[in-house]
């Protein structure tokens, strides 16, 4: 799934581009089968005054309408692009683990041979 990357406060460079699709790719690749949509949004707070400023927010909307939004604010913009990326790797793992786990949960179906003999009656229908 290709990315949307939006830039805020600043132009967006190629190279920066490119970083960011390899660094989510890399990182949320894997759970393409589970996203409906991937957006990225950079940018930077302070504009030219500096400092630990450079915000990179990652939205991501799986199936069923979960969504996983994941912000990171950073000095360098890379950093924060890498950190956001695996933590949104590690957040969606976790909630495909947990819709997994649900649907494990779920009691089996009752027969319904067994609703009318109950747990008494044996395969031919006779009680024990």
């Amino acid at each position: 799934m290709r990315p949307t990357i939006q830039a805020h406060g600043f132009q967006l460079s190629q190279a920066l581009r490119t970083h960011t699709e390899l660094r989510v790719a890399t990182a949320l690749g894997w759970a393409s089968e589970h996203m409906r949509q991937l957006d990225i949004s950079l940018s930077d707070i302070n504009g030219p005054r500096g400092g630990v400023d450079k915000r990179c927010r990652i939205h991501v909307l799986l199936g069923g309408g979960r969504e996983v939004i994941i912000e990171d604010v950073e000095a360098d913009l890379y950093v924060a692009i890498n950190r956001a990326a695996d933590r949104a790797g590690r957040t969606i793992v976790r909630q495909i683990q947990r819709r997994r786990d649900f649907s494990h949960q779920r009691p089996a179906p009752v027969e319904l041979s067994e609703l009318s003999h109950g747990p008494e009656a044996n395969a031919a229908g006779s009680i024990r």
